[in-house]
């Protein structure tokens, strides 16, 4: 599909738009996963680049961080423009980065790995990481992504921080944020490689024996990715029968199928994203895609694609059978808008659950310390401890994910797929969706301020109402909206961080036409929620 711009066009825009900071859209604004936007409305420029590189920086210097920056990117048109940029900045602030040798995209949990190698070797010093991506966003999208020195990404108090410190920059035209000659760009940025040490340690966290020995003949899509160069080195190193379906890098995805609203999109967890490794997939026991940073994962069984919610679920259930090596009362993390069919399964097992709001970051800690033995969120995104019970890493790993999916395959001689209808024959089907429903600014901000006293109901469904959260159980953080939870089903409503829009996830144990009442009942709710929000505040 060819998109309406061109690569000249998109470059012109980073380079030469000059955005408003008194437009909030072209501010700097770290949503859970960075800065993101395009430099054809004027929300990803290099004056963004230029500003928030320099408040990395800063917040470096400030706390102390003295070891080298490690480096990732993925293969958006922007993304290789912006890491020049980045790079001229850190080079300028006397900071050594270490990127890929040859020029190759890295993934994110390269990075994270990275990261958190040098950390623990005891050279002495303290590292960092950036990644340059928008994730699986369009074509025209930029990212920019900071991973503290636990290799995870930045908290909220982090991001804020840096956040405040970048627009500061941005409205002052971005005075004081120096640049770096060539020569001395080439004084503080090496080239090194990055992606052998993640591949030749992938064994620590996955049996990538069982997985060589089983012969799964087994297919990868990069999506036009980082995980490309990845996949290859994997395939070599480990003697898999794995072939890479698609080696095409393309800075406009134009390979890719529209996804469900017409636009590309290089999401593994979709349906439409992944047609064609869905139409290919009948010459594989097991195929699997990621999006352009590898932090996401999509497994495709003769079945089809599997929804992300019913592959964290089978991978969390293989997990605490199969990983003696983890920590006996080391949790199992997952977000509030994840499918409780984990929970279940978790109290199937025995095993601790820790659920958090919407994001990663809640995660990394317990990562670190090795307290979550995995922690995963519905968006496709999960990462879990090392075989000997060690981090392994604290951002999203989305080729650990796919691998463990062909060792859980080799182990026990079933796809992920069987392994989840297992699951349900034994703890009940269930049917998830999430949709969006319309919100004005003032309703989105009344919904994040909502108490469970705001929302009145004794049923949902036909059932009694067993909760009323709005802070996630697991660390009694705010959720940015409200869960009504029963014993067969339960929604959740969030606001649009973008849009004038609400969205609504809603899961059922029961069948479709209860998941469809939940979704009704749970606009009515929402409406009346913000009808009485004066009392509420």
């Amino acid at each position: 599909m060819n998109p309406a711009f061109t690569v000249d066009e998109l470059l012109a825009a980073y380079f030469d738009t000059v955005p408003d900071p008194g437009n909030p859209s072209q501010r700097v604004s770290f949503g859970t996963s960075g800065h993101r936007g395009s430099s054809l409305n004027g929300s990803f420029t290099e004056r963004h680049v230029l500003a928030i590189t320099r408040a990395v920086c800063d917040y470096r210097r400030l706390k102390g961080i003295n070891g080298p920056l490690f480096m990732g990117r993925d293969t958006h048109a922007l993304s290789g423009p912006a890491q020049d940029t980045a790079l001229e900045v850190l080079a300028a602030c006397g900071v050594k980065t270490l990127i890929q040798a040859g020029g190759l995209p890295t993934p994110t949990p390269v990075v994270s790995r990275a990261v958190i190698s040098h950390n623990v070797s005891g050279a002495g010093s303290t590292a960092d990481g950036i990644v340059i991506t928008p994730s699986h966003n369009p074509p025209e999208d930029g990212g920019f992504k900071y991973n503290e020195p636990h290799g995870g990404p930045a908290g909220e108090e982090v991001t804020a921080w840096i956040e405040k410190r970048a627009d500061a920059y941005l409205a002052d035209g971005n005075k004081g944020v120096e640049r770096a000659s060539a020569g001395r760009r080439g004084a503080f940025v090496e080239e090194v490689d990055l992606i052998g040490p993640y591949v030749r340690a992938l064994g620590d966290v996955v049996d990538m024996r069982a997985v060589a020995a089983s012969g799964l003949r087994l297919g990868a899509d990069p999506l036009g990715g980082s995980s490309l160069p990845v996949w290859e080195r994997t395939a070599a190193e480990y003697g898999l029968a794995l072939t890479v379906v698609n080696t095409e890098l393309d800075p406009l995805f134009r390979f890719m199928p529209p996804d469900h609203d017409g636009k590309i999109r290089m999401d593994c967890s979709s349906p439409q994203a992944m047609a064609g490794l869905i139409r290919s997939a009948a010459g594989f026991d097991l195929a699997f895609g990621n999006d352009p940073d590898a932090d996401r994962h999509g497994i495709v069984t003769p079945k089809g694609l599997m929804n992300p919610n019913h592959y964290l679920a089978a991978a969390v259930d293989y997990l605490l059978r199969h990983r003696p090596g983890h920590p006996a009362g080391a949790a199992v993390g997952k977000t509030c808008v994840s499918t409780g069919l984990i929970n279940r399964i978790c109290a199937r097992r025995g095993a601790p659950l820790y659920e958090t709001p919407v994001g990663f970051k809640w995660f990394v800690e317990g990562l670190a310390s090795s307290a979550l033995r995995f922690g995963g969120e519905e968006s496709a995104g999960a990462s879990f401890l090392r075989r000997d019970g060690k981090v392994w890493t604290t951002d999203k790993d989305g080729i650990i994910m796919n691998l463990l999916a062909a060792e859980m395959n080799a182990v026990t001689g079933e796809n992920p797929q069987a392994a989840y209808e297992a699951l349900t024959r034994e703890l009940g089907e269930t049917f998830y969706s999430r949709v969006d429903a319309p919100a004005t600014a003032a309703e989105k901000d009344a919904l994040k301020r909502l108490t469970p006293d705001c929302v009145r109901c004794g049923e949902l469904a036909g059932e009694p109402v067993t909760g009323v959260l709005t802070r996630a159980p697991g660390n009694d953080r705010p959720i940015g909206g409200v869960k009504v939870e029963t014993a067969e089903g339960w929604f959740a409503a969030r606001p649009s961080g973008t849009e004038n829009l609400y969205k609504i996830y809603a899961e059922s144990f029961v069948g479709p036409e209860h998941l469809q009442r939940i979704r009704e009942e749970a606009r009515e709710l929402v409406g009346a929620a913000f009808a009485g929000i004066r009392n509420c505040s």
